[in-house]
């Protein structure tokens, strides 16, 4: 009996298009179209295609505009130089003959432009900070974020925190220069 089943996931596995995302992966996010390209090491034709994140959904949705999309994607970028969405490993310095990498001057850079950000949205407590830090930096769900992190332990309805990224976005768009301050506010 158990061979059976066995040989039908694997013919099932056979019948799937494996150029495409499968079902359960379409399930959990869109994707854009896909870009056609070569692949530099062997030369064949590839599709390239992106996961939407949740900056790419409010864009395409028309809630955000171009520069808070812009704004969302420099503290992204800077969150990422800073190295602070790393996964943590053991300390160097118990290991016989390791030695602690101390920070790059990019990576310095980027965390002091990271927490300059934040405080513009008002502090790491602050649901601005918070909210930017989570759904942006650590690229966690929006719906997620409201209900499991929210804001000072109480839960929030996700258009409600979609909201407060909205404005985190506004904020963080005329922190970066990309649009005057006085339209931000």
């Amino acid at each position: 009996m158990a061979g059976k089943t066995k040989r039908r996931g694997l013919a099932k596995a056979l019948r799937d298009d494996l150029s495409k995302p499968s079902k359960w992966r379409l399930q959990h996010g869109g994707f854009e179209d896909a870009v056609r390209g070569v692949d530099p090491d062997t030369g064949c034709p590839i599709a390239h295609r992106r996961a939407t994140d949740s900056l790419g959904l409010l864009l395409a949705n028309g809630t955000i505009t171009q520069n808070m999309h812009e704004a969302g994607v420099i503290f992204r970028t800077l969150f990422q130089r800073a190295a602070l969405d790393r996964v943590r490993t053991m300390s160097m310095i118990r290991i016989e003959g390791g030695s602690i990498d101390p920070l790059s001057e990019s990576q310095a850079s980027a965390r002091q432009r990271v927490a300059q950000a934040v405080d513009a949205l008002g502090g790491f407590d602050s649901p601005g900070g918070s909210i930017v830090w989570h759904v942006i930096g650590v690229e966690v769900s929006i719906r997620d974020w409201a209900l499991r992190q929210g804001w000072a332990g109480r839960h929030m309805h996700p258009p409600q925190a979609q909201g407060l990224l909205v404005g985190a976005l506004g904020m963080l768009a005329a922190h970066f220069g990309l649009v005057p301050r006085q339209r931000a506010a």
